[in-house]
């Protein structure tokens, strides 16, 4: 491949990674806020436990339906962490298959370019040598 097709590829290359890690970031992130969904819901049902202060039936049991909705919510929570984490790992792959690709491409341009430069060195060594006092001097009309 020529130089400009590396050049070419490469830029490609490179954007891909950066977009690759941009969504990476994207996905921890999501991943931080699920895991700080779910321990607020955890504070949640431990603020709401039984105590010994509810003496009414009524309040009793509007304590135990909110401790059970929180329960239920604590369980998707616990679903979507999971969820987060698949994605997460998903994208980390993602991010470094480009890297991957990234550096194959920089290891055929350096590939390239020390072709070139042998190319560049045999041409040397095959040009005819020229010594001074060999070839006839030439001489302009004055």
């Amino acid at each position: 491949m020529n130089r400009d097709t590396l050049a070419r590829i490469h830029r490609v290359r490179t954007m891909q990674l950066t977009l690759a890690r941009a969504e990476e970031a994207r996905q921890r992130a999501a991943l931080d806020d699920q895991q700080a969904l779910t321990r607020r819901i955890a504070g949640l049902v431990d603020a709401v436990a039984p105590t010994q202060a509810l003496h009414d039936a009524a309040q009793f049991a509007a304590v135990a339906h909110y401790r059970e909705r929180l329960h239920q919510s604590a369980a998707a929570a616990a679903q979507r962490v999971a969820q987060a984490e698949v994605r997460a790992a998903a994208a980390t792959a993602a991010s470094q298959d480009a890297k991957r690709d990234q550096t194959a491409v920089e290891k055929l341009i350096d590939r390239a370019r020390i072709e070139a430069d042998r190319r560049a060195m045999r041409a040397l060594e095959d040009a005819p040598v020229f010594r001074a006092g060999l070839l006839a001097k030439r001489h302009d009309p004055c």
